[in-house]
């Protein structure tokens, strides 16, 4: 008859043998209401206003106390955000691009939270690393005829990591096409 220490050594080789094991899917995206994905569509519009170079579009997205961080000092208005981001939106030395995985609204109907992956390409020839990615968060304002307006943005905690072009695909492959609704 095995001893309880037996029992629990077999027990433990089993987690560490089914965690070494190759990783299942990926888990689904989490379900979003409507609002959520009213937010959820905003910021792929944001995004592309970037991906599109629409500095214009950009802007519109802006609310007018946004506030952005993650240089030395917050940029702090509407005006400051566009002309600080100019370059990126520009997208001449470095190509930014980022998807929301996941909205969430709390108490107050009229503020969201949005977060995801972002990915930065160095087109210079040569350049190493070619690619960092990372993780956003965006705090989302409804104004009072309904539009969403990005507020705050900060990244999501820590520096952009390098990677490469395989984990890059991988990364894009696996972000949703539509909002996945509740």
């Amino acid at each position: 008859m095995p001893t309880l220490a037996g029992v629990m050594l077999i027990g433990l080789a089993w987690v560490l043998k089914a965690s070494a094991a190759e990783p299942g899917p990926p888990p689904a995206a989490p379900a979003m209401s409507a609002a959520e994905c009213e937010v959820w569509m905003r910021e792929r519009s944001f995004a592309q206003s970037v991906a599109d170079h629409d500095a214009g579009a950009f802007a519109e997205h802006l609310h007018p106390g946004a506030v952005f961080i993650g240089g030395p000092q917050p940029l702090r208005g509407a005006k400051a955000v566009a002309e600080g981001w100019a370059p990126l939106v520009k997208g001449e030395k470095v190509r930014l691009r980022w998807h929301p995985e996941q909205v969430v609204i709390g108490g107050a109907p009229d503020i969201a939270l949005s977060m995801g992956p972002y990915w930065l390409e160095d087109p210079r020839p040569g350049a190493d690393p070619r690619y960092r990615s990372g993780r956003f968060i965006s705090t989302w304002k409804r104004d009072a005829d309904g539009t969403w307006h990005v507020l705050f943005d900060g990244g999501g905690g820590g520096e952009a990591k390098p990677a490469t072009e395989v984990e890059i695909a991988a990364l894009k492959a696996a972000l949703p096409a539509t909002c996945p609704r509740a």
